[in-house]
């Protein structure tokens, strides 16, 4: 992947879930990947309007929504800790270009965890 933003590519994604046990590295890093794919999403079809960047963020919520069995495998699953740490990465994102009025509630609305 290649992204743009210095600010994304020096942000560690899911960091406060790395630090726990409770929560599976391979699953985390799949996680991570779907972060850094959405962001080089943004760079290359670079959304109009909010509207346009929610359904990106739609899409890498559903690709989270199928990596809660990854999770339930691992004897793990994205609880309350979890969603707070990926609804703030998505947040960031969002942020770092330049959707500092996105809905964090939004970014992720067709989350089912």
């Amino acid at each position: 992947m290649s992204i743009g933003s210095a600010k994304v590519t020096a942000h560690r994604f899911l960091a406060d879930l790395y630090r726990d046990d409770y929560f599976p590295d391979h699953a985390l890093d799949l996680g991570t990947e779907i972060l850094l794919r959405l962001s080089e999403r943004i760079e290359t079809e670079q959304p109009a309007d909010l509207a346009a960047l929610y359904a990106l963020t739609h899409s890498a919520t559903e690709e989270f929504n199928e990596l809660e069995q990854v999770f339930h495998h691992a004897g793990s699953e994205i609880e309350t800790v979890a969603r707070e740490s990926i609804a703030a990465d998505f947040l960031f994102i969002a942020e770092a270009y330049g959707f500092a009025d996105a809905d964090h509630e939004e970014l992720i609305a067709t989350r089912d965890w």
